[in-house]
């Protein structure tokens, strides 16, 4: 069981920068690949980056990509995502997920076995 908690959300202007951070509870915690995703008002869930047990591969979406980087810290639980060049678009609740498999990093939200409960993120233009 692992529960994941998001912060670092907010109001930024478009241009600005924002560091959303994730902390587990629970053990293991680097045995999860761990995901971002976010869902813009009326629209479902948008796979954004992901990143795997061993940090070794990462994977953003394309509409991300060069504006923002994912980490973790396995030793303190946490993994980031580093958002710069934010652009209203980027405007959505973002939430992390865990996923149990080693076959990933994956994009489908199906893969992923937990979840915060979403931090919004709002870019003004």
């Amino acid at each position: 069981q692992v529960t994941l908690v998001e912060s670092g959300g907010g109001l930024v202007q478009a241009g600005g920068s924002l560091t959303l951070s994730c902390a587990a509870s629970g053990r293991a915690f680097d045995h999860y690949a761990m995901g971002w995703f976010r869902r813009a008002p009326g629209k479902g869930s948008e796979f954004v980056s992901a990143i795997s047990q061993s940090e070794r591969t990462t994977d953003y979406a394309n509409s991300v990509k060069g504006r923002f980087t994912i980490s973790r810290d396995n030793a303190r639980n946490t993994v980031s995502l580093r958002m710069n060049s934010l652009k209203p678009e980027d405007t959505a609740v973002y939430f992390c997920a865990a996923d149990r498999s080693y076959a990933g990093p994956h994009r489908a939200p199906s893969e992923y076995d937990y979840w915060g409960q979403g931090t919004q993120v709002t870019v003004s233009s």
